[in-house]
C-alpha cells in the first residue's frame, strides 16, 4: 500500500488542480480529470519524470445509462465515461484515469498526439458508444458497417438492433432489411438457485 500512496502523491504533484478526485480500491489507483483538461493531464502524466506513464494500455468508453447512478465514488452526473489505462515501464506503476462526458454528442479531446496507439481505441469508443474525439484525424466506424445505425454498446440500443443484412443471390450483393427477430426478455439466472 505504501507504493500506492507514493504513486498517489506523485500523480497529485504532477496534475495539481487538474485532478478532481481519486479512489484507491483493490490495490489500484483511479483518478478523475475533467473532460476539458484530459489532454493536458495525460501529457503531464507522460512527461513528468516522477510519473513517466509512457504507455497507454487501453482506452474504453462506458455508458452509465442513468445520470443519478453511483459509479465508483467519482460520479459527476454524466452519462458517458472515457477510461484511460496507463503504464509506467520505468516505475512499474499502473494508473486508471477517468473523465465524464454528457450530451447528445458526447465529446472529449483526442489523445492521438500523446499516444499514437489511441487511434483505434478512440475509433472503437466512437463506433460502439458514439463518443466523439475532437481532433481525431480519421474518426469513422471501426467494428460496424458504414451504413450501421446507432451505437451498439449504448444501454438504450435495442437488443435485436435496427436492421439486418444478408447476401441476396438474385441481386448479387448484400442487402439490408428490417430486423425479423422476435424480441424476447433476457433474464440472467443466478448461480446456485436452480434445483437439479
Amino acid at each position: 500500500m505504501a507504493t500506492l500512496n507514493a504513486l498517489k502523491k506523485q500523480v497529485k504533484k504532477a496534475l495539481g488542480k487538474q485532478q478532481l478526485g481519486s479512489v484507491q480500491a483493490f490495490d489500484e489507483l483511479t483518478i478523475e480529470v475533467g473532460a476539458d483538461n484530459i489532454k493536458a493531464a495525460l501529457l503531464a502524466l507522460r512527461d513528468d519524470s516522477d510519473c513517466a506513464f509512457d504507455q497507454m494500455i487501453d482506452l474504453c468508453g462506458v455508458d452509465y445509462s442513468e445520470v443519478n447512478q453511483f459509479s465508483d465514488g467519482l460520479w459527476k452526473n454524466a452519462r458517458y465515461g472515457v477510461v484511460y489505462h496507463l503504464l509506467s515501464v520505468k516505475h512499474n506503476h499502473r494508473l486508471r484515469v477517468k473523465t465524464y462526458v454528457d450530451g447528445e454528442m458526447p465529446m472529449v479531446d483526442s489523445v492521438i498526439d500523446v499516444w499514437a496507439g489511441a487511434n483505434w481505441f478512440e475509433r472503437e469508443a466512437f463506433d460502439m458508444f458514439g463518443i466523439v474525439f475532437k481532433g481525431h484525424p480519421d474518426l469513422r466506424r471501426l467494428l460496424t458497417d458504414y451504413g450501421f445505425i446507432g451505437h451498439p454498446f449504448r444501454k438504450d440500443f435495442p437488443l435485436s438492433g435496427h436492421v439486418e443484412m444478408r447476401y441476396d443471390e438474385d441481386k448479387g450483393r448484400v442487402i439490408y432489411e428490417p430486423v425479423t427477430i422476435e424480441p424476447r426478455v433476457l433474464v440472467p439466472r443466478t448461480a446456485g438457485t436452480d434445483k437439479v
